[in-house]
C-alpha cells in the first residue's frame, strides 16, 4: 500500500503516470487504460492525497528503480486544482517568500524543505544527548515575566489582568534561580520574543532558545568548553542520521577563542572598517570568519572579552581588566550563534552594576532576592539553533529555518 500526495501527473490517452510523493521519497504509479481505476486517476488533481494499493515491480526508469500497477486507487482528500503556490518548481524560479510563508503548509511540502526540519530533529537528538549524558536537568521556564530580562526596549509588553507582563526575552533569570536552587546543570528549551523593528536575514520576533547553566565554574572558558562538547555531538548526530545531500563538517576541539580586542586588530589588518571598538558588525563577523578558516581551519570562533558597556548588568567582569566582561560571542560560518557569559554571583555587586546601567531596583527585587542566601558561581548561554540550521543548509534566510516565521510584519499562519 502507498500513501501520500500526487506529487505529478501525466495523463495520456491509453496510460496515466502518477508520481506519489510521501516522506520516503517518490513512488511512479502507473495504470493502463484497461485498468478499473483509469477514471479516478485520469480525474485526480496534484497534492491530492491518495491511498493506492497494488503491485510493486522493478523499473529502472521509475524514481527508485520501482512502480506500482494499481488494483484501488482512494482519494482520501482532493486538493483544489489550481494552486496558489507550486509545490513542485520547475525551471528553478521559486515563489517569493512572503507568498510562500502565507502557504507555508504548501511550502513545507517540497522534499528540500521537509530537509530542514529533519536536520533540526536530529541536530538537537546531539545536544540532548549531551545533555543526558553529562547530568542536566531540564526545566521549563514561564514566557510572561514581571519585568524584562534584559535592560533596553526590545520587549513586547502585554496586559496581565491589572498590571503589565512581559513576554520573555529570554530564560535568563530562571536558569539563575535554578542555579540558585541548586540544580547544577539544566538546559531549557523555550520561545524567546524580542520586539525589534528589524528586517535582516538573521532576525525574527519569536524563535526557539536553546540555554544552558552550569555551577561552580571557574570562568567562561568553563562554558565554552561546556558548549564546544554540545556541538559536537550536534554534528556528530547528523553524520550518524546520513541525511542526503547533506554535508556537515565535524569541528574539531578546541575551537579557536579570540578576544574582541585582538578581533580587532586582525580586522584592521585586513583593511576592514570597524564602527564600534567595542562589537563586530555584521561584515566583520563575516571577516572575522573567513580569517579563522583560513589561518586555523575552523568554522567556529569564539570572540571574548566583551567591554563592559556591551554586557549585560548580571556578566561577571573581568579580574584583570575590570572594564572586559567575562562574556563571549560564537560565530560560525560567519554569523553569531551563541552569546554567553559567568554570571555575577554577588549581590552587592549584581546591584552595583545594574545601577550602573540606569536600572532601577525595585523591578529587580524578585531576581536579586536570588543571591542572597547562597549561589554557587556559575554561567551559561543562550542559544539560536535556527541560525545554526541556517548555516549548516546554506540557507540565506533565518525564516527558512523557522517553521512558522514571526517578524515585525508577520503574524500569520
Amino acid at each position: 500500500m502507498l500513501q501520500g500526495f500526487v506529487h505529478a501527473l501525466r495523463i495520456q490517452s491509453k496510460i496515466i503516470f502518477i508520481v506519489v510523493r510521501n516522506l520516503k521519497g517518490l513512488t511512479q504509479v502507473v495504470v493502463a487504460a484497461d485498468n478499473l481505476e483509469f477514471e479516478t486517476a485520469k480525474n485526480l488533481s496534484l497534492e491530492s492525497v491518495v491511498r493506492v494499493t497494488g503491485e510493486m515491480k522493478e523499473e529502472k526508469a521509475a524514481p527508485g528503480g520501482i512502480e506500482m500497477h494499481p488494483t484501488k486507487i482512494e482519494v482520501l482528500s482532493r486538493a483544489e486544482p489550481e494552486l496558489p503556490i507550486p509545490v513542485v518548481i520547475k525551471g528553478g524560479e521559486e515563489t517569493e517568500a512572503p507568498i510562500r510563508f502565507d502557504y507555508r503548509w504548501l511550502d513545507l511540502r517540497k522534499p528540500e524543505k521537509t530537509k530542514i526540519f529533519k536536520v533540526w530533529t536530529e541536530f538537537e537528538k546531539g545536544w540532548r544527548k549531551y545533555w543526558d549524558e553529562n547530568n542536566y536537568i531540564q526545566l521549563y521556564p514561564p514566557a510572561l515575566m514581571s519585568t524584562p530580562s534584559e535592560s533596553g526596549a526590545e520587549v513586547f509588553e502585554v496586559k496581565y489582568f491589572d498590571r503589565k507582563a512581559y513576554l520573555a526575552q529570554s530564560p535568563q533569570f530562571y536558569k539563575q534561580m535554578a542555579m540558585a536552587a541548586g540544580f547544577e546543570k539544566v538546559f531549557m528549551v523555550s520561545p524567546v520574543f524580542r520586539a525589534e523593528e528589524s528586517f535582516t536575514t538573521r532576525h525574527v520576533t519569536e524563535f526557539t532558545g536553546w540555554d544552558f547553566e552550569i555551577s561552580y565554574i571557574n570562568d567562561h572558558n568553563d562554558v565554552m568548553d561546556a558548549e564546544e562538547g554540545m556541538i559536537i555531538e550536534g554534528f556528530k548526530a547528523l553524520k550518524e542520521a546520513q541525511i542526503p545531500n547533506l554535508e556537515a563538517q565535524l569541528p574539531s576541539r578546541p575551537f579557536p577563542r579570540v578576544t574582541m580586542i585582538e578581533a580587532k586588530k586582525i580586522l584592521a589588518g585586513l583593511g576592514i572598517a570597524s564602527l564600534d571598538a567595542d562589537d563586530l558588525s555584521p561584515e566583520e563577523e563575516k571577516a572575522i570568519s573567513d580569517w579563522v578558516l583560513k589561518e586555523k581551519n575552523h568554522e567556529f570562533v569564539f570572540i571574548t572579552e566583551y567591554h563592559k558597556s556591551k554586557s549585560a548588568f548580571y556578566h561577571m567582569r573581568s579580574v584583570e581588566d575590570p572594564e572586559r566582561s567575562r562574556r563571549a560571542d560564537l560565530l560560525y560560518r560567519g554569523l553569531e550563534v551563541t552569546t554567553l557569559a559567568q554570571r555575577e554571583h554577588r549581590v552587592e555587586i549584581l546591584e552595583k552594576q545594574a545601577q550602573e546601567k540606569g536600572m532601577a531596583l525595585e523591578p529587580l527585587k524578585d531576581y536579586l532576592n536570588f543571591f542572597r542566601y547562597g549561589c554557587p558561581p556559575h554561567g551559561g548561554a543562550g542559544i539560536g539553533p535556527a541560525r545554526f540550521i541556517m548555516k549548516i543548509l546554506g540557507l540565506g534566510n533565518v525564516r527558512e529555518a523557522t517553521y512558522l516565521p514571526r517578524d515585525v510584519k508577520r503574524l500569520n499562519p
